[in-house]
């Protein structure tokens, strides 16, 4: 791979990544198994690993869950509620106590004593309690703002509302709210019975799964909701503390069980490797029968004084690991194969099948991830499977049990199910998507609420909330350019709850403020894919006017079908030859505008549903030529990397003042760097420039060179 083709894949895992952590943390509407997402995440961390010069600011190594944005209250954590490193084998156990042994310089007689606990597949949730008084709950959100559910905890008969005498004055226990197996079959079976007795059975509410239905009950407006529901939990550490009841998290822990919180009775000490993997066999042999979902076996250093010396490493502390189980397996029969549509245009095949127990719990849907997938696995509707599941929220078909040649293979669809836009894989790239963007009603209320985000074009009052009801007025569904025809619908809004005169005509005003809106956000809002903000702004560098691009995306489109790979020729002088057609039609000389660009311009603007879309959009909006401000300064024409902590500004301001000067940014230090303006906390790139003899100044004078060039 490529540095630039790993820089693209880290952009797309992080936007994808990202998308994930909103379903599964804020929206509590998962879309993935456990294990694909672990996958994603571990491809983060090898490309990371290989090119730490393209780690990114919105890193998934750097960010836990995701930011709530329901409508409870946000609360800050005193202490950030983090997550685990993830080991999937016996050896990444082993080579996790050896990380621990080299940091602290242990020797081999010296023993390392770990905690051990079953890793619960709940909702995380902190408990603060003051002067012995729960005074607040609180979700993790992304770490650092969760939500504040106090008064629903405070209905959960597992939770102590005062601490006995004694108890530090001030404490935070952290652990996992969850409901149990039976329970969680009662409440999917009486929420049932009751739509039923509505007579509206049609559309009973019924939750995929335990962890979906504590966190569904447990972040509710009414508490009185949370209250009919059995919730329940267990403590498996602490956040902030006055002062601690031990030395050890198994002193500790004992007395928060104490203090009448329930903790894990398969909460063992151990002090060597076999007795550690020994307790991991025994808990998953019972797994199944557990009352309560698990996913994995959690470790943790027992000396705290050795946890505050380990300390932390981007998201997860040194001194925990999650030991996750490998997969369960069944048979049944795959009856259907559906494609469904994800909010990226992404064409996800989901096999329907026979239901089957596999580990307590009735499967009848199974991912085929993609089109390759059912291709090597041969299957087709019919065809008996073996499939597995790993406390996931879709299993995965593993195997096809009734291989037959001489049967008509599955095909994959080539236009979109939803919109029946045409749906291409791109080169190199296994997934298919759909190229009707913001036509497709899949992608279509997410691809608006970026069209109207601040990066984009930035309507203040339009957010999701506003978005959804819209779209379910059908007053969105032209798309885009809909929005800027919400005023004739100012009379019925005005009838609609929660809106009223005055937030009416505000968002109208937003609306209309932006009928000449910047060209590079206008591009960057319409959710092309590869068509970042810095490479919108690069694009319409050259090219100056917007409404040039679908005449240069056809003559894109047009070359690469002309120009074929000459027989011989290697792959290197092809993409030489390619990037350099690429840069004389699109005008540009900027880099990172290559053939993954090229083509997703091609394949948007050659779907007529977007070509329609883009033609309704600019009879709304008009767009001025986009004119790149620069000024002349002492940077003009060089190359700059920021580094370390901006305490005045942020990255992207930092970046748009150099752009504005004539200079180009980079992320990396290299002999072609000429300037290096670095922060507080800077490392190996403000090393790299001495060593290089780059010169390096400060944000203060950088701050007087802008100044200098106003």
């Amino acid at each position: 791979m490529t540095e630039a083709e790993a820089a693209d894949r880290l952009a797309a895992l992080a936007a994808e990544i990202a998308h994930h952590n909103r379903l599964y943390h804020d929206q509590d509407a998962p879309e993935i198994s456990d294990a694909d997402y672990d996958a994603l995440i571990r491809e983060n961390a090898v490309l990371e690993a290989r090119f730490p010069h393209l780690v990114r600011a919105d890193s998934p190594s750097k960010s836990v869950g995701a930011a709530p944005t329901g409508p409870l209250a946000k609360v800050a954590h005193a202490a950030p509620m983090l997550s685990l490193e993830n080991a999937f084998s016996d050896e990444e156990v082993a080579e996790f106590v050896a990380r621990i042994r080299r940091f602290l310089k242990l020797g081999d007689d010296e023993d390392v004593a770990l905690t051990a606990e079953p890793k619960i597949d709940g909702l995380s949730c902190s408990l603060r309690y003051e002067k012995g008084i729960l005074v607040q709950a609180a979700t993790r959100g992304d770490g650092q703002v969760g939500e504040d559910v106090t008064p629903n905890v405070r209905t959960i008969a597992d939770i102590p509302q005062t601490l006995p005498k004694g108890a530090p004055d001030v404490f935070e226990v952290r652990g996992e709210v969850y409901m149990a197996k039976a329970d969680f079959a009662a409440l999917n079976a009486r929420l049932l019975a009751e739509a039923e007795a509505a007579g509206d059975a049609g559309k009973a509410r019924q939750f995929a799964n335990p962890r979906n239905a504590a966190a569904g009950s447990l972040r509710q407006k009414d508490a009185e909701v949370t209250r009919s529901r059995p919730l329940r939990f267990l403590a498996h550490g602490w956040g902030e503390v006055s002062a601690l009841p031990g030395e050890t998290q198994t002193e500790v822990m004992r007395a928060i069980a104490a203090w009448g919180l329930p903790l894990s009775s398969d909460f063992v000490r151990v002090t060597d490797m076999d007795a550690l993997i020994a307790h991991y066999r025994a808990i998953e042999a019972k797994r199944a029968d557990l009352p309560f979902d698990i996913d994995g076996v959690v470790y943790k250093v027992d000396r705290l004084d050795w946890q505050q010396r380990l300390g932390f490493v981007s998201r997860a502390p040194r001194w925990a690991l999650a030991h996750k189980f490998p997969a369960e397996k069944a048979e049944t029969t795959l009856t259907a194969i559906d494609i469904q549509v994800g909010r990226t245009g992404k064409l996800t095949p989901v096999a329907r099948l026979e239901p089957v127990n596999v580990g307590g719990v009735t499967v009848v849907n199974a991912t085929l991830h993609n089109a390759d997938e059912i291709a090597r696995l041969g299957v087709r509707p019919g065809d008996r499977v073996r499939i597995q599941r790993a406390g996931d929220v879709i299993p995965q078909v593993l195997e096809n049990l009734t291989p037959d040649a001489r049967r008509t293979p599955y095909v994959f669809p080539d236009h979109c199910p939803v919109c029946g836009s045409e749906a291409v894989a791109e080169a190199g790239e296994v997934d298919v998507r759909c190229t009707g963007g913001l036509i497709c009603n899949a992608q279509k209320f997410e691809r608006l609420r970026h069209f109207v985000s601040r990066g984009a074009l930035d309507i203040e009052g339009l957010g999701e909330k506003s978005i959804a009801e819209f779209l379910g007025l059908g007053w969105l569904d032209k798309g885009p350019a809909d929005i800027f025809r919400l005023k004739k619908h100012r009379d019925r809004l005005l009838e609609r709850e929660g809106w009223k005169e005055a937030s009416v005509d505000k968002l109208l005003a937003a609306i209309e403020a932006k009928r000449a809106p910047d060209a590079a956000r206008l591009l960057f809002g319409l959710g092309i894919r590869h068509i970042g903000a810095v490479t919108a702004r690069d694009l319409l560098k050259g090219l100056g006017d917007i409404a040039r691009l679908p005449a240069k995306a056809a003559e894109l489109r047009a070359w690469k079908q002309e120009n074929p790979r000459a027989e011989g020729e290697s792959a290197g002088k092809y993409a030489a030859r390619e990037l350099d057609a690429i840069k004389a039609i699109l005008e540009v000389r900027a880099d990172g505008i290559g053939p993954a660009v090229a083509g997703a311009l091609g394949d948007f603007f050659h779907e007529p549903h977007n070509r329609a879309l883009w033609d309704d959009l600019l009879a709304e909006v008009t767009p001025p030529p986009y004119v790149v401000d620069t000024r002349e300064s002492e940077v003009t024409g060089k190359t700059l990397v920021f580094t370390g902590t901006l305490e005045t500004m942020s990255r992207d301001e930092a970046k748009a003042q150099a752009e504005a000067l004539g200079a180009k940014v980079s992320g990396s230090v290299s002999a072609r760097t000429d300037l290096v303006i670095a922060g507080p906390g800077a490392g190996s790139k403000l090393k790299k420039a001495g060593d290089l003899g780059i010169r390096v100044i400060d944000e203060a004078q950088w701050a007087e060179i802008v100044k200098a060039s106003a």
